[in-house]
């Protein structure tokens, strides 16, 4: 961003600007895939979860405070890891990349929290015969198709164990790269994570289906190669997919997004 303009005058906003996503909806489809095959794509201090699971999920976030409540659509691409640190070791998930439709989300993630993001074309998803979808795409062109089928939705009771399943696995982590003026080593290179809390209404499980389509150069070229690691990733087997519809908290006092030591 235009550093010289300085920051944000928050006195030109009704209230000052919260981390909250009022009005979420998420599908997230989760398969296993081969530990070799991903542990190639993780830096230094990660290493693939014991049963690698990839996650690809997408995000249609209304109301958004620091976007003056507008939203965007976010189509992501996670990796169960294990961060071993200097200080800390944390289970999580590492992002290998994400797609948003707004320039704005994509270059605060990028340059504030470090977070891997580029620009797709995401449509709203569709609920046609009991099916949501969606897909992303860039010059025209494909890049993953992303559905969920035979939901079923569950009890407060069912919410609340799975969220207390994830206790102590909620670290989501990236690589914060900005490579030097001529695009030769590093200027910067490290480990971040960026903690959020959700808040859900309803959750449904389901079965989900990721297609992901191979590209070339001419189709698109700035993220062609990106594209076609991720679809080389095989999938073995899927696990049981979720739709939660809620809100997110993307600032939280207590758990900032932080660098983490290697």
């Amino acid at each position: 961003m235009p550093a010289h303009f300085g920051e944000i005058d928050n006195n030109q906003q009704d209230t000052a600007p919260t981390g909250w996503y009022h009005d979420v909806t998420v599908i997230a489809v989760s398969y296993i895939t081969d530990r070799e095959a991903i542990a190639r794509y993780l830096p230094s201090g990660f290493e693939p979860t014991s049963v690698p699971v990839i996650t690809v999920y997408y995000c249609c976030n209304k109301q958004v405070d620091w976007l003056a409540g507008h939203g965007y659509n976010m189509i992501g691409v996670n990796a169960s890891v294990i961060f071993k640190g200097k200080d800390e070791t944390l289970e999580g998930s590492y992002s290998l990349a994400i797609w948003e439709n707004l320039t704005d989300p994509i270059l605060r993630g990028r340059e504030v929290q470090g977070i891997p993001k580029v620009f797709a074309d995401i449509p709203d998803h569709s609920e046609r015969l009991g099916t949501l979808a969606t897909n992303a795409s860039h010059f025209g062109h494909k890049i993953v198709d992303l559905s969920i089928k035979n939901l079923t939705a569950l009890s407060a009771q069912e919410i609340t164990a799975m969220m207390q399943s994830q206790l102590g696995k909620d670290h989501p982590m990236a690589c914060r790269y900005l490579p030097n003026i001529g695009m030769s080593g590093a200027a910067l290179n490290e480990v971040t994570t960026f903690p959020s809390e959700s808040f859900h209404r309803e959750v449904f499980v389901g079965e989900g289906e990721v297609d992901w389509h191979s590209l070339t150069w001419q189709q698109n070229p700035t993220q062609f190669h990106i594209v076609n690691a991720i679809a080389a990733l095989p999938i073995i087997s899927y696990l049981p997919s979720v739709v939660t519809k809620g809100s997110v908290n993307l600032t939280l006092t207590e758990r900032p997004t932080r660098v983490l030591k290697v």
